[in-house]
């Protein structure tokens, strides 16, 4: 792989393999965990952790690979050969299914659940709705990172 090229794609999937990691980690256990708390609980958990989530690891996992992913699509574009289409495609998930996501359902409901009046009916009913919405929008986020993962490694393969 010319350039910078093959050290980016590989780490684009780093990241997207961290990314994956930490979304099938709620989705498989993190989120059935809080859902057995009471609302009030389950309700500061989930805020605790959007708090400390913010963070320089996160964030460079997070839009270093965005930022990766969209360079490489445009290499993708741009250079084409045999790994331009899963260079495109991984970028194009990642962006999409990751930070589209996030972007779009995500975070919006992290904002509502912030603002929520603790020990309220309206809390414990927003708690009901976030656990099953955001729950199932970061399963798309889980997939769409072990998809874009794994059209990265092929991308690092065929180049």
């Amino acid at each position: 792989m010319a350039t910078i090229v093959g050290p980016l794609t590989f780490a684009a999937a780093i990241g997207a393999g961290l990314n994956a990691g930490l979304f099938f980690i709620f989705s498989v256990c993190i989120m059935a965990a809080f859902a057995r708390l009471p609302a009030a609980d389950g309700i500061a958990a989930m805020n605790a952790i959007n708090v400390v989530i913010q963070n320089p690891l996160f964030f460079l996992a997070f839009f270093g690979t965005a930022l990766a992913a969209l360079v490489l699509v445009a290499v993708g574009f741009l250079q084409g050969g045999p790994a331009a289409m899963p260079l495109i495609a991984a970028g194009l998930v990642f962006l999409v299914g990751v930070i589209g996501v996030t972007v779009a359902v995500n975070v919006p409901l992290n904002d509502a659940l912030a603002a929520a009046a603790p020990g309220s009916a309206d809390a414990a009913a927003l708690w009901q709705r976030y656990l099953s919405v955001w729950t199932l929008w970061n399963h798309v986020r889980t997939v769409a990172s072990i998809l874009s993962l794994g059209l990265f490694v092929l991308a690092y393969r065929l180049a």
